[in-house]
């Protein structure tokens, strides 16, 4: 029956093979949705290929290495920025559907891995659940993490462990931009490093200038490291690809020597009292404190200050803490104006499927309890 159905189907000749060119598009990857519905990102051949060449090098890839990827395929870190540069080296991927903290270090110590690149939480809670002492890491020459915010103080753990462990940073839209080397992880923790080769990037003021080392400004990237643009999203494309730069909505310093550092999301940010308030500053000092495990720190409506911050936060497991010993905690340590007015303590933070904090969603049900 089916090859009866085959044999009417038309006759004529196929219409020949199109070479691919390298702005045609390769993959459609979905953004986070940290800031609400994830959009799809066009990324072309173009795109895929240098990012794949930045990796490289920043990763030191060579064919015998085995690369251990923890991310789910389905984000870019998974996909474009640990399994790709590898198949394009010809180096071993090591996947794994599930994986504990145990699991994964017995996997490097099993099959002598050299490179890994995992997230900041998953890396907690290695610390929290491993003693690290009883294996045997040393394949290992590389070990990156970031898409998330990363504390100094988990960074100065491994270090003390002999783990020089670096920040990249980048986005679905651009792949990593940044990338800090194992040479400079001790002597500029908690900087993001400096630009990738194949890519461009600036951080300047709203009046599009270049800031000065210290100054707080804006990311924006251009080059060959760039989407297309957002898929079926004309509008939001242009708002965000403005004269061939790419505005990230990520806040940074730079100093003197052009490391670069992540201070906050744009959109994140608060005034409170007419003041600039960057929540990643008060949630790296409060992740310093030993009886806090996770924190997302965000500014509600206020009627005497226009905005407050409100802090909630995740204890450590058989810890206890009352709202008074946090704002302690804080004196001292930040600005009093930055210090949350609102503190509370929850089991859960509210997560994108890629292991970032959904502040909008604690600020929506922030804004319900007021009302």
């Amino acid at each position: 029956e089916n090859y009866q159905k085959i044999q009417t189907y038309p006759s004529t000749e196929p219409t020949g093979f199109q070479e691919p060119d390298s702005e045609d598009p390769h993959i459609l990857l979905y953004t986070s949705g940290t800031t609400g519905f994830p959009k799809g990102a066009v990324l072309s051949n173009r795109k895929t290929f240098f990012n794949a060449l930045n990796a490289n090098i920043f990763y030191r890839l060579t064919p015998l290495d085995i690369f251990l990827v923890s991310r789910p395929l389905f984000h870019s870190g998974g996909l474009l920025v640990d399994s790709t540069p590898a198949f394009y080296k010809g180096a071993t991927v090591i996947y794994k559907k599930h994986f504990s903290p145990q699991e994964y270090l017995d996997t490097i110590e099993k099959y002598n891995v050299t490179i890994i690149e995992t997230s900041a939480t998953f890396l907690n809670f290695i610390l929290k659940e491993c003693d690290l002492s009883r294996y045997n890491l040393r394949s290992l020459k590389s070990y990156y993490t970031g898409g998330e915010r990363v504390s100094t103080s988990m960074l100065q753990e491994y270090h003390n462990i002999g783990i020089p462990l670096s920040q990249i940073f980048g986005m679905t839209e651009t792949s990593i931009v940044t990338w800090l080397s194992t040479d400079d992880a001790l002597r500029k923790i908690g900087s993001v490093g400096k630009p990738v080769l194949h890519g461009e990037l600036r951080i300047v003021n709203r009046d599009m200038r270049q800031v000065s080392p210290g100054e707080i400004g804006e990311i924006i990237v251009k080059g060959p490291i760039l989407m297309s643009g957002y898929w079926n999203k004309p509008e939001i494309t242009r708002g965000v690809i403005r004269n061939g730069w790419f505005h990230t909505g990520d806040l940074a310093t730079i100093d003197d020597e052009g490391f670069i550092y992540i201070v906050d999301r744009e959109k994140d940010m608060f005034i409170s009292g007419g003041e600039n308030i960057y929540p990643t500053e008060v949630e790296k000092i409060l992740l310093t404190n030993p009886q806090i495990w996770d924190v997302a720190v965000y500014g509600i409506p206020d009627e005497k200050w226009g905005e407050a911050g409100k802090a909630s936060i995740i204890l450590q497991d058989n810890s206890e803490m009352s709202a008074p010993e946090v704002i302690a905690f804080l004196h001292g340590k930040i600005g009093k104006f930055k210090i949350p007015k609102y503190i509370e303590f929850i089991d859960k933070l509210p997560r994108t499927a890629t292991g970032k904090i959904q502040k909008y969603l604690l600020i929506q049900k922030s804004k319900k309890e007021i009302v």
